[in-house]
């Protein structure tokens, strides 16, 4: 069994994997939240075993985002350096930012230290330091933003 901040770790990272796969290949969000719940959230697939990941937390992140996109777009854009959009942000980069901010946007019962440092973690898992400090700086402004 996994610690609560283990869990909600394993979360982060498969609602970032999730968002990604909502983005790219449209899959309806009752499908999509199915399929990780029976099929990714502490499953083993081809030896690979994944997280035991707190399942409501989960939800809460992948169905906030999409519910909330327009709105998280606009925060995320409205930090990036001039001649940015959205559209040239890696696909992967773009769903941990969205995941970030509206952690820091709709969960005020986590302090806003621990979710950024847990998607700069995340950012690590797929990039290099220069992209996960990038995480780093852009969530923190955002939650300057957000949280005062």
């Amino acid at each position: 069994m996994k610690t609560g901040s283990q869990a909600r770790s394993a979360a982060r990272l498969a609602a970032v994997q999730a968002l990604y796969q909502l983005d790219m290949e449209k899959t309806p969000m009752a499908l999509l939240l199915d399929e990780f719940h029976m099929h990714r959230l502490g499953a083993e697939i081809e030896d690979d075993q994944y997280a035991e990941a707190d399942v409501a937390f989960f939800d809460d992140v992948v169905k906030g985002v999409d519910a909330r996109r327009t709105e998280l777009d606009a925060l995320i854009e409205g930090r990036l350096a001039d001649g940015w959009s959205l559209s040239r942000l890696d696909k992967t980069m773009l769903q941990i930012l969205r995941a970030g901010t509206y952690e820091l946007a709709a969960r005020n019962d986590v302090p806003k230290a621990s979710s950024i440092s847990e998607y700069v973690d995340v950012a690590h898992a797929f990039f290099e330091a220069r992209e996960a400090k990038f995480v780093n700086g852009l969530l923190d402004a955002i939650a300057k933003q957000v949280r005062g």
